[in-house]
């Protein structure tokens, strides 16, 4: 498994929209990248918010990086967010519980 990382900051009176619009973006997100596995999104301490999507593997999460934009819902959902933080991924080396069917699952 690898975890996608994407740190961002919401324009101005966007983050309610950014919320209520999510659940449509990640289905069309999941629809046309089947490899995404879960997907959580946090607010940090500053106010800034960190996106952490759970992927099958490297290949598919890097796929869908380059190609999410094509996504409309994904496209639409992004003009909420006014700044950047970097997006990077990191491999799971070690689980608990792990996701269901995974390798990391697989020792529990």
């Amino acid at each position: 498994m690898v975890i996608e990382l994407a740190a961002f900051r919401v324009a101005a009176g966007a983050e309610e929209r950014l919320v209520a619009e999510r659940p449509a973006m990640l289905a069309a997100l999941r629809a046309r990248f089947p490899a995404c596995l879960a997907a959580y999104l946090t607010r940090e301490n500053d106010g800034s918010f960190l996106d952490v999507i759970v992927w099958r593997d490297r290949a598919a999460a890097e796929e869908a990086a380059r190609l999410v934009h094509t996504v409309p819902e994904c496209a639409a959902w992004f003009t909420h967010i006014a700044s950047s933080g970097g997006l990077r991924h990191v491999e799971v080396v070690d689980a608990w519980p792990g996701a269901p069917g995974s390798e990391v699952d697989a020792r529990s």
